[in-house]
């Protein structure tokens, strides 16, 4: 994946250029303010990888929260194990 960084009003004049190269590139575009990163313009590929990354933690951290309960823990357990066994999973998101 390659990044490009442009300033506030460089991103204003060339908005549509850039959207369509996060869209159908595989580019990042860092948008800078003052030459401080500020946003960033990435494809709606990326977003759902970085949200489906963010609700795998979440799960993993209610699950931690839970040890003291040794009933429900084997049962994670058990299941974790399951879910290791077969691989990675796919993509279920919509």
């Amino acid at each position: 994946m390659e990044k490009i960084t442009v300033s506030v009003v460089d991103a204003k004049k060339q908005f549509s250029e850039f959207i369509n190269r996060s869209a159908f590139s595989k580019y990042r575009i860092i948008i800078t303010k003052r030459n401080r990163p500020v946003a960033a313009i990435i494809s709606m590929k990326d977003l759902q990888e970085l949200e489906q990354a963010e609700k795998r933690k979440g799960l993993l951290s209610v699950i931690h929260k839970w040890k003291n309960f040794e009933e429900i823990q084997d049962t994670l357990d058990e299941a974790i194990k399951t879910r290791r066994s077969e691989g990675a999973g796919r993509d279920v998101s919509l």
